[in-house]
């Protein structure tokens, strides 16, 4: 390990800005390291690394896990809403609309409608 340093990138973004920083870091220093030294929390102080969970290349790590050259260490935002959630609640919602059938909630046909004759 010694002196040799590893390049990283240090990714978060919210709905109206996005930073993705390169870093240079020391090597064997692990994604919380990696993370501060980044300066991405000056950034977005709202960024609280015991909720925001964190991920290399879209797959979800712990803080503790060591980091390798060329890295992009992401950090997530918190869901805002449950997907399953909200696609039940547009289903139910289409099914009380008519575009849904009642029973198997599959497509209605809009030139048949549900009629089962």
């Amino acid at each position: 390990m010694g002196n040799s340093t590893i390049q990283v990138e240090v990714v978060y973004g919210t709905p109206k800005k996005q930073e993705l920083l390169t870093v240079s870091v020391a090597e064997g220093i692990d994604v919380e390291q990696a993370i501060h030294e980044s300066g991405i929390l000056d950034i977005f102080p709202e960024i609280d690394l015991s909720v925001n969970n964190v991920g290399i290349w879209n797959r979800s790590v712990k803080l503790s896990e060591q980091v390798k050259d060329l890295d992009r260490i992401e950090i997530y935002r918190p869901l805002i809403a449950d997907p399953k959630e909200v696609r039940k609640r547009r289903a139910e919602q289409a099914k009380a609309d008519g575009r849904a059938d009642k029973v198997t909630g599959g497509r209605v046909n809009p030139l048949r409608g549900n009629n089962k004759e």
